[in-house]
């Protein structure tokens, strides 16, 4: 029995989100992600202007009236989001977690494939595969990731990016879309990411929040990894310790931008406290323009 509290907070999602695809993500996803090919779709009598590289010669010959060609693109593909849920996705500095984020950037993009007619699938993860369900058209299945989104209670706090990826490289036998969402506090997951990018259009949304990059002056404070559960008293009237964290954060960016870069993903920013649908258009239009 799903929670009343979680129904309403899905139905809030869904209608938000709906809205966002139907008036600005709806066409941008499709632009973003292109088909896998072009598949012959007709002819036509031969108009003004058209390319006289598609003319059909066979009908032309047969009919004595010049016909073209016509190409669609072929577009039905599928969307796997690689949903992170580690602890370290239950933080949020602002009014939400990155995990609520990662949650509504997935409905986005869900209810973007199933109006361009793709399948959609979702694999959590932490330091383990927790779920994973496979793609299929529809809004009830939107609405399911959704759920699963939010109700999904991981069985592990820690990280293993590798553990996913390998398990994407393990179920998804065509070329299709792979988001991984995710704060990416991990090592060692270079290779299969490569590998992923090579067989799949791959891209990853980078959730980051201010408190986790720089530290305001609040005195002794207790800091404590959600997933190690290991704990620090931090003196943060100590400019020193601002500096030495604000700068050991940023060096993790800067390697996490660089790992990313050199996988050949192409990556978007998504900031706790800022609104995320912004930097998301701009990095479809961007992206359909290097399309």
């Amino acid at each position: 029995m799903i929670p009343k509290e979680l129904l309403r907070k899905i139905r809030r999602i869904e209608i938000r989100t709906k809205g966002l695809v139907n008036n600005v993500f709806g066409g941008e996803y499709h632009s973003a992600f292109k088909g896998r090919g072009i598949e012959f779709s007709e002819v036509r009598p031969y108009q003004f202007g058209d390319d006289i590289r598609s003319i059909d010669w066979n009908v032309t010959a047969r009919t004595g009236e010049t016909f073209v060609k016509i190409f669609e693109e072929e577009r039905e593909q599928t969307l796997v989001l690689v949903v992170d849920i580690s602890g370290s996705e239950d933080f949020g500095s602002c009014n939400k977690f990155k995990r609520e984020i990662a949650a509504e950037i997935s409905a986005i993009l869900g209810f973007s494939a199933i109006k361009n007619n793709d399948k959609v699938g979702l694999l959590l993860f932490s330091d383990q595969v927790e779920l994973f369900v496979p793609p299929k058209k529809g809004r009830r299945h939107v609405l399911r990731l959704i759920r699963d989104l939010f109700a999904h209670e991981p069985r592990s706090h820690g990280t293993r990016l590798s553990v996913a990826l390998n398990h994407v490289l393990h179920v998804l036998h065509r070329r299709s879309i792979v988001l991984v969402i995710s704060d990416f506090f991990d090592a060692d997951f270079e290779k299969p990411l490569r590998l992923v990018a090579q067989r799949h259009d791959t891209v990853a949304v980078h959730l980051q929040d201010r408190r986790e990059q720089e530290l305001p002056s609040l005195g002794l404070v207790d800091v404590t990894d959600p997933e190690t559960g290991e704990s620090l008293l931090l003196d943060t009237r100590s400019r020193h310790a601002r500096l030495t964290f604000a700068a050991h954060a940023e060096q993790q960016r800067a390697e996490i931008a660089t790992l990313l870069q050199r996988a050949r993903v192409d990556s978007v920013q998504i900031h706790t406290e800022k609104d995320y649908v912004e930097p998301l258009v701009r990095f479809f239009r961007q992206r359909s323009k290097t399309w």
